[in-house]
């Protein structure tokens, strides 16, 4: 068995134009005095990363990943959640994701899945120079529009749109193939992979493509009321990285999962810092060492109540209190009797 590596911390929810929060050297000094080891950083904000030079350069990646190292920080893994939404846009959505990508790339679809594309593939290489061998990002999605069945969908409708989510991924798991880096889809509402059959279908359409995996994080499968603890079961051999991030659900007479529009303080399923919420942690922890889980924990930091730098310090220590060293003999090796081939056919009375 092995002992996962952690805690790490997601800085995407933190990044901000203030001290500390503005570059990844002081990004890495505050994570590292909260008490994380590691930290997942996000690709497009050239003051902690310039993916294109990290993708060109192994010095620099060596040079970056030495001024985080002064702190006792490790880079755990690169994030394209963005990029890799915008991989695949349904139209009805062109607007609300445009302010994902550069200015001169706005109002041109086309031109704007090139670029995210290009920018994941990009990530491939910088992850393989930062010595990385997973990295975390977004589907994107054609079908959510559909994704409940009313209007009825076309017949043919959801495998269309799989194949060509599928044609859009394919260079870009080769890409990671080539890199020898796993591609790690957060299983994530509003992507067409949101949950373990949609996850399959994809698999199914890029042929069990060996780098297409999976990001564990239980809060998006409370919120849609899935078995989480079965879900490992289930992929536990894709699963080759997680997000600890709490959740709650608490649904009433007036509304459930689809929470009725309302914000996230007044829906029945939110976010919650590490603690608060109704995610049994250590049921998974002790799943993900059952089954030689060896990559990182890493909080992500999303609640509707509390201050976001409480929840990175108490998520420090609940990651650490969570994380279990694996043991190394068995708990009865005191009362181990050596036996042959003869003696076990004695045992069971059979000579």
């Amino acid at each position: 068995m092995k002992t996962l590596r952690g805690p790490a911390i997601f800085l995407a929810q933190f990044i901000d134009d203030s001290e500390p929060f503005d570059n990844i050297e002081s990004m890495a000094e505050w994570a590292a005095n909260l008490g994380f080891v590691g930290i997942q950083v996000p690709i497009g904000n050239p003051r902690f990363i310039d993916v294109k030079q990290a993708a060109e350069s192994k010095s620099y990646c060596d040079d970056l990943s030495g001024r985080v190292g002064q702190y006792g920080i490790e880079i755990s893994e690169l994030s394209t959640h963005l990029e890799g939404q915008l991989v695949a846009v349904h139209p009805a959505y062109d607007e609300l994701f445009d302010g994902f990508a550069p200015e001169e790339f706005r109002g041109n679809p086309s031109a704007r899945t090139e670029w995210a594309i290009e920018q994941v593939k990009l990530a491939a290489r910088a992850s393989r120079n930062l010595n990385l061998d997973a990295h975390v990002t977004f589907s994107g999605a054609l079908l959510w529009p559909m994704m409940y069945p009313w209007p009825a969908r076309p017949a043919g409708l959801v495998e269309e749109g799989f194949r060509e989510l599928a044609n859009r991924w394919r260079p870009i798991l080769d890409e990671f193939e080539e890199y020898g880096v796993d591609v790690c889809y957060e299983i994530h509402p509003g992507e067409d992979l949101h949950d373990g059959i949609t996850f399959e279908q994809f698999l199914d359409e890029v042929d069990g493509h060996s780098r297409a995996n999976i990001l564990y994080d239980p809060s998006h499968f409370l919120l849609q009321q899935l078995d989480y603890l079965s879900f490992i079961d289930i992929y536990h051999d894709r699963i080759k990285m997680f997000h600890v991030k709490d959740a709650e659900f608490n649904p009433t007479g007036r509304q459930g999962v689809y929470g009725g529009y309302q914000d996230w303080l007044q829906r029945a399923g939110r976010f919650r810092s590490l603690g608060d919420g109704q995610i049994d942690f250590r049921s998974i922890f002790s799943k993900l060492a059952g089954y030689d889980y060896s990559g990182w924990a890493v909080l992500e930091w999303e609640c509707c109540l509390k201050h976001q730098e409480d929840g990175a310090r108490e998520g420090a220590t609940f990651i650490r209190d969570h994380i279990i060293r694996v043991t190394d003999k068995a708990f009865d090796d005191f009362v181990a009797v050596d036996s042959d081939a003869d003696m076990n056919r004695r045992v069971l009375g059979l000579n």
